[in-house]
């Protein structure tokens, strides 16, 4: 270090021989592979048989305490138990004649369905005016997400007399929650994982360290399956929570192991015993491993700030993930590492090449010629970033129906048989209709008087395929309607109604009266649930970005850096939104996704985008950052920083977001359109993370702001803890 380089812009450098905690910790492991990784593969049996034994149980219901369908749906189940029953559709349809042909086969399955566990009835029968189609409502006396999907094997069993008179039967309505069971991804896993293997064997050349980061992954994402299984058996997360820890668990696994691997042959490389090469990889490398995993932990637990409890479990359910990838990474890692040695290039496809060349490698060189042309750099990526982010502005949210589900699918099946038959009680919005409750108890003008005020205000409020009578319930206390919308429930249509029934229409018609309204039904629960993530969004941005900049402050003390990282990956989160919209609400990739029609974005995904994004991407970040903090502390040169930094992690993070983005392409095959959703959201981000923020925003930002990257007030350089592994 020169003596004109002022002390604040630069904290003590690293030890040359690291002694810190994870030094130590990497050590340890090494002294005990065989150990270690006994205790790993113990553990990765005991997760899948706890799972196997709970019983986990996953369920897409949401309920808002306090919002305006949950105080109409518990109305009505103190006035009227029964018409507030959970229920489900089982829906009947023939190709030709009529489901009056089957009326024994019917009549023994109604009967077989009146009988079944936790039943109380299954109503009369509302045929199709083609008599085609038809359905009854099945009531229970708990919900149905409690039941299990076990419970289908029930409802098979008994409609068996219908299906073999040659009826077809699906389930409907209510019974989605037991029938859209977490999807089996096995295909989805197995294909990212190929193409994860082939990248890395592309990366290293050697089968050793190509085998050795993805079997890694491999058993954590394990262990992290078994123990979301166990958590699930007393925590109901949602459906999508088991193949999002999987996605992210893959994700962020292969890519630590990728990373610690590629520093452990580069010491070995550089002359360094295997011991040697372990304890610094651990502690280098394992320190920038723990922060990223930090970032992203903090981010996903955050969601828990937004008040709903079911983002918050499904952030959980990743946290769990990305805390037990990381472990496995600083344990699992080193010692199959150490018990390697090296013979880690040994068994090579092609030559074995080092993770830098020094200033001489093409990662160096074009460090330097960004230096030469940063504004134009800097302008080009965010113009990129921009363009792509454009469709933001018009994003839909809203809940994804059941017509999105894939062909086939007894809840996609029971939707279209719906749909598409004619006559009273069926058409697309008889798939969930709304529920009208208006509460009498303190009107000061007669009930029939409202009745007629409701009823003139339902012919009037546009989009409605039909209402029933406003009728009272058994005790008097509340009008009711069944409003059938004309488009299905997750069209602009029904949230127009909706918005319009709630804000004005029947508030208007109540003005004076004393009574007020309540719109119930899964529908509007679904839009109030909307309505109350778009309002709590901010909350969580607001969250993860403070625990960030102060994070990465404190670790690499400087103010310049973390607020350059939460402008950057503002921008590419907002790019990420762009392609999503575009793909899914615009429509621009639904046949290639699977899709038969385009959808509103599903109402959490941005938030969950926005906290999964800003982690996984804080890992590049934190791993890019760390190495030109390493070259800046020997060299105080700012420049020739950047450039090693690159130069030392260009070809791993390329190579990284690679196989993250394969990963998370792989899940686009998912049956569920959620999972697909987050599938192209993450891997649109990680991609242009990788290649747009850090190889041309971030050098290109560092190379405009000089030694000014590195100033940190000598007061709050005090007052801060050093953050030593």
């Amino acid at each position: 270090m020169t003596s004109s380089t002022p002390s604040s812009y630069l904290p003590d450098p690293a030890p040359e021989v690291p002694s810190g905690r994870l030094a130590r910790l990497g050590a340890f492991c090494g002294r005990h592979a065989v150990w270690v990784i006994a205790c790993w593969l113990v553990l990765l049996v005991a997760a899948l048989a706890g799972r196997a034994i709970v019983g986990p149980t996953f369920s897409d219901q949401v309920t808002l305490s306090g919002s305006q369908s949950a105080t109409g749906t518990d109305l009505l189940t103190a006035s009227d138990p029964a018409a507030a029953a959970p229920s489900g559709l089982v829906v009947f349809h023939t190709g030709s004649g009529t489901v009056a042909d089957h009326q024994s086969a019917v009549n023994t399955t109604l009967g077989n369905l009146r009988k079944m566990p936790h039943a109380t009835g299954a109503s009369a029968l509302v045929t199709s005016s083609d008599g085609r189609t038809a359905y009854s409502t099945v009531t229970f006396d708990e919900q149905l997400k409690s039941l299990g999907n076990d419970y289908t094997d029930q409802l098979d069993t008994a409609t068996a007399p219908a299906r073999a008179d040659g009826l077809g039967v699906a389930y409907g309505g209510g019974f989605d929650q037991i029938t859209n069971a977490p999807a089996n991804d096995l295909k989805s896993e197995l294909v990212g994982i190929g193409v994860a293997l082939v990248i890395l064997l592309l990366v290293f050349g050697s089968v050793f360290a190509a085998v050795l980061p993805l079997v890694c992954a491999l058993v954590a994402v394990g262990v992290g399956i078994g123990v979301v299984g166990i958590v699930a058996g007393t925590v109901s997360f949602a459906t999508a929570a088991p193949t999002l820890s999987t996605m992210i668990g893959l994700g962020v696994g292969i890519d630590y192991a990728l990373f610690l691997t590629t520093r452990f042959r580069q010491d070995l490389m550089d002359g360094r015993t295997p011991a040697q090469a372990v304890a610094r990889t651990s502690a280098v490398t394992g320190h920038a491993v723990l922060v990223a995993a930090t970032t992203v932990s903090v981010a996903m637990l955050g969601l828990y700030a937004c008040g709903l409890t079911f983002i918050g479990k499904l952030g959980l359910a990743a946290t769990i993930a990305v805390v037990i990838t990381a472990t496995a990474s600083l344990t699992l890692v080193p010692a199959a590492l150490t018990l390697v040695g090296r013979h880690i290039d040994r068994v090579h496809v092609r030559r074995p090449v080092a993770e830098s060349a020094g200033e001489s490698d093409d990662w160096h060189r074009y460090a330097v010629f960004v230096s030469r042309h940063p504004a134009e750099f800097l302008t080009a990526g965010c113009v990129l970033l921009v363009v792509l982010a454009i469709p933001l502005f018009s994003m839909r949210l809203g809940h994804v129906d059941s017509g999105a589900n894939q062909s086939g699918t007894t809840s996609r099946t029971a939707f279209d048989w719906i749909s598409d038959a004619p006559g009273p009680g069926f058409g697309p919005g008889a798939n969930d209709p709304l529920t009208v409750v208006v509460d009498v108890q303190h009107a000061t003008v007669p009930a029939g008087q409202i009745a007629d005020d409701v009823t003139k205000a339902l012919q009037g409020a546009g989009d409605i395929a039909r209402f029933t009578p406003v009728q009272p319930t058994p005790d008097g206390k509340l009008l009711v309607s069944t409003v059938t919308p004309v488009d299905v429930p997750q069209s602009a249509s029904t949230g127009g109604l909706l918005n319009r029934l709630t804000g004005a229409t029947l508030h208007d018609a109540l003005r004076g009266t004393g009574a007020t309204s309540y719109v119930t039904g899964t529908t509007a629960s679904q839009y109030d649930f909307r309505n109350t993530v778009k309002d709590r969004l901010p909350i969580i941005i607001g969250i993860v970005l403070i625990a960030a900049f102060l994070l990465l402050m404190t670790v690499f003390r400087s103010l310049v850096i973390p607020v350059k990282a939460v402008l950057l990956n503002l921008l590419t989160t907002g790019a990420s939104y762009g392609v999503l919209v575009a793909a899914f609400q615009w429509g621009w990739a639904t046949g290639l996704l699977g899709l038969p029609q385009a959808v509103p974005i599903e109402s959490y995904v941005p938030m969950m985008m926005f906290a999964i994004v800003f982690g996984l991407s804080m890992d590049y970040e934190i791993f890019l950052l760390s190495r030109i903090a390493e070259a800046w502390y020997a060299t105080a040169d700012n420049t020739r920083s950047v450039g090693a930094g690159l130069s030392a992690t260009g070809r791993v993070i390329s190579s990284a977001a690679l196989i993250m983005t394969a990963v998370f392409l792989s899940f686009t095959a998912s049956p569920t359109v959620v999972i697909k959703m987050l599938a192209v959201g993450l891997a649109v981000s990680v991609i242009l993370d990788a290649t747009v923020v850090r190889l041309v925003l971030v050098p290109a930002t560092m190379f405009l702001m000089g030694r000014a990257n590195w100033w940190f007030p000598r007061r709050l350089d005090r007052i801060l803890p050093r953050v030593h592994m």
